[in-house]
């Protein structure tokens, strides 16, 4: 997962790159991927890119990511020299995009959002259990099966005044096993700050479970109604919750950002590109959010080798030079990264009407370091 960091330093120093952002690979015959791969080289090549560098990056795509379809890649080369190769779980968000230019587009980094959610996943049953640390789309990070006791938990009807004694006994074995479980689950989050906890699993095992977790487990918890820990169990009911609890993840860090920008009658924010422009340029921007949709527009920016990095024209420029017309979003946030700020792209929600609309980006809008005066 490239970190903040690399995405700043390729934005810094004008350069030119050869990029590609394309579908990874699919479930279909070599042949195709083989000829999928021979169309991205020839386009980068007729959109100028050095023979070396659109090699490079047909070397890149052949790799096997790693990753299961559908899934996306973000390949740079610079002088025959692959110097980023991203593999992005999930569909690919907006159209691909090849090239050779000054500056590489990073808006398809920035709208893979969900490799930045890591949760943990809790899968428990009478006498055992799974753990996973995860992020969507990718291998767990880390798993551990925690073995209890069963000695006692097969509750049988033994008859007679002993069959309490033995169900409280198989209880309490029961208790200490999810006891050991909470224990790891609450490790893990001190270590881990996980945005969600799913667990799943035997509906008393769950009880006992969630009644020992840490006060800080307990609030990121959710709850699942299905016993996957079982062999041969549906986890479609598991899955769901995970892509339900991400989305809502996500749609809570753009509507957060909204609503501050939003506060003191709207002097703590900035709405539309014109005043947007002027905060960055004023390195006052916290956190600014753009429409995925803006990647579509034809719209562009002047981009600055130094600060204050964005402009509107070459007046607006002051000491700095104009190295790159970039499209208006590419343009806005590179800005924005450049001078510390942190970049959200908000996306469709596939499950409302108006994702299927035709409609135009919504306004960039910006949290500002200190209100308006």
């Amino acid at each position: 997962m490239i970190v903040r960091e690399e995405i700043t330093a390729l934005l810094e120093r004008p350069h030119k790159v050869t990029y590609a952002y394309v579908d990874g690979r699919g479930p279909g015959p070599q042949v195709v991927e083989e000829q999928r791969r021979d169309a991205v080289t020839r386009r980068l090549r007729e959109a100028g890119a050095p023979d070396v560098d659109a090699q490079a990056v047909e070397a890149a795509l052949e790799r096997e990511p790693g990753l299961p379809a559908p899934s996306a890649r973000y390949v740079l080369a610079e002088n025959g020299e692959v110097i980023l190769d991203e593999a992005l779980p999930g569909p690919r968000s907006g159209p691909e995009i090849l090239g050779h230019s000054t500056f590489p587009p990073v808006l398809p980094l920035l709208r893979d959002r969900v490799d930045s959610i890591l949760y943990l996943v809790v899968e428990t049953g009478r006498g055992s259990a799974e753990v996973r640390v995860e992020r969507a789309g990718r291998e767990p990070e880390w798993a551990q099966t925690v073995e209890g006791r069963t000695d006692a938990l097969p509750k049988v009807s033994v008859g007679g005044w002993s069959q309490a004694n033995y169900q409280r006994s198989s209880e309490e074995i029961w208790k200490q096993n999810e006891a050991e479980v909470a224990e790891l689950v609450d490790s893990l989050t001190r270590q881990h700050s996980p945005s969600f906890i799913v667990i799943s699993g035997d509906i008393r095992a769950r009880q006992l479970l969630v009644d020992q977790l840490g006060s800080a487990a307990r609030k990121l918890a959710i709850v699942v109604d299905a016993h996957t820990h079982a062999r041969g169990a549906d986890r479609e009911a598991l899955d769901s919750a995970i892509q339900n609890a991400i989305h809502d993840r996500l749609q809570q860090s753009e509507d957060e950002i909204d609503a501050v920008a939003s506060e003191r009658s709207g002097r703590s924010g900035a709405r539309g590109v014109g005043p947007v422009v002027e905060a960055l340029r004023e390195a006052r921007v916290d956190r600014l959010l753009l429409d995925g949709r803006m990647q579509d527009s034809e719209r562009t920016l002047e981009a600055l080798d130094r600060a204050p990095w964005v402009a509107f024209d070459a007046q607006d420029a002051l000491d700095a030079q104009i190295v790159d017309h970039l499209p208006e979003a590419e343009a806005l946030a590179r800005a924005a990264l450049l001078t510390g700020a942190e970049v959200v792209v908000a996306e469709d929600d596939q499950g409302e009407a108006e994702a299927r609309e035709d409609r135009s980006p919504r306004e960039p809008v910006a949290v500002l370091r200190w209100p308006e005066e």
